[in-house]
């Protein structure tokens, strides 16, 4: 298995959240992901964002560590980074001076607030990008401030899954045409085209802006969570009527009833026991799985949804793709282990890679 992707070079600019995630998927499904990474990163141990890469370290300080850059990106398909724009021109590394090496270069940038704008160069993280695109609004507790939905909605949703859409759609036009582009890809940006459906609704007339005051946003109690009576939550998410209709049925309980009548029928068995009761009724009804138990559901283990790699649990690539499935992840690399290689590639000789080595510009 070689996977779709097989045979396209990215150069990886190692850095936090998105970028690795979308060179997690590009290698994921095949591409060959060089990472260069940077001292004084921080660096999760066996991190699964890192997994299936070769990896360079180098003193970008030094301008011999960024032609090392420069004669890596002039043969690769397509680079990718997450710096504060303007840092990679800075390096002498921007889209500009790398394309005028390799017009066929797809350039992917995924930042907070895009390249551009008057937020552009602010710090920030998800959950003020999400903020900015009104769904953080959205979420959460009706009369109390919004939830925070862990960093999965702007940072990978938003930033590191539109990046890997983005180089991917740049790629397959790169073929076509035999130029390269710059991916501008901001977390807000993507954040909020998550949330079309909402912005139609609301344009519709079929959103309120209050939490709590919608089908969605758990103002129904057909969609929602419910506690049962050994602690343990069921998620609902009944909202068709045939769907409605089994679980007012299964819970034994008259049509429409109040969210308080729904949570005391909750609260009178197992977890485990509901789980068994509605399995094949279609109510919609799933349990809430710690992090523990996810890898071991019976779905999720039939599907191969998560795996081991060197004792880590993580989840499996993904989409499926049947005519060229992933290839096995292989375990993150050490932090510089490739360079000797890589730079043999590039034509040093093993002379040249220790004196830039002894000179720590190869780290």
């Amino acid at each position: 298995m070689t996977g779709a992707l097989h045979g396209l070079t990215i150069i990886e600019m190692a850095g936090l959240g998105p970028g690795p995630f979308a060179g997690m998927m590009l290698a994921d499904h095949g591409a060959r992901v060089i990472r260069v990474e940077r001292p004084g990163n921080l660096a999760v141990p066996n991190d699964p964002l890192t997994r299936s890469r070769e990896s360079i370290a180098l003193d970008l300080r030094q301008e011999e560590g960024r032609d090392i850059v420069r004669r890596l990106a002039a043969t690769a398909d397509g680079l990718i980074e997450g710096y504060r724009p303007g840092v990679m021109e800075r390096l002498g590394l921007g889209p500009e001076r790398l394309l005028a090496g390799n017009k066929r270069l797809v350039y992917g940038r995924v930042t907070g607030w895009g390249q551009s704008g008057p937020l552009s160069q602010e710090a920030g993280h998800d959950i003020n990008y999400l903020a900015l695109t009104g769904l953080l609004s959205c979420i959460g507790e009706k009369d109390r401030p919004p939830s925070v939905p862990l960093n999965l909605v702007a940072d990978y949703g938003g930033g590191g899954l539109m990046l890997a859409f983005g180089m991917v759609a740049a790629l397959l036009s790169a073929q076509r045409s035999g130029e390269g582009q710059v991916v501008d890809a901001a977390m807000t940006d993507g954040a909020a085209l998550t949330g079309a459906l909402i912005y139609g609704l609301r344009a519709a007339g079929l959103w309120r802006d209050e939490r709590q005051s919608n089908l969605l946003d758990g103002g129904d109690p057909i969609y929602g969570c419910y506690t049962c009576a050994d602690g343990k939550e069921v998620a609902v998410g009944a909202m068709e009527p045939q769907f409605r209709a089994a679980l007012y049925e299964g819970l034994g309980v008259q049509p429409g009833a109040s969210r308080e009548v729904i949570a005391a029928a909750f609260a009178t068995r197992l977890r485990e026991e509901w789980t068994r009761h509605f399995a094949g009724k279609d109510a919609c009804l799933a349990p809430v799985l710690g992090l523990n138990e996810a890898p071991e559901h019976l779905h999720n283990q039939f599907r191969g949804t998560f795996f081991d790699l060197d004792g880590v649990v993580q989840p499996s690539p993904a989409p499926r793709l049947g005519a060229t499935p992933p290839p096995p992840p292989r375990a993150p690399r050490p932090e510089g282990a490739d360079g000797g290689a890589i730079l043999a590639e590039l034509g040093f000789s093993a002379e040249q890679v220790a004196d830039l080595s002894a000179r720590k510009v190869l780290l």
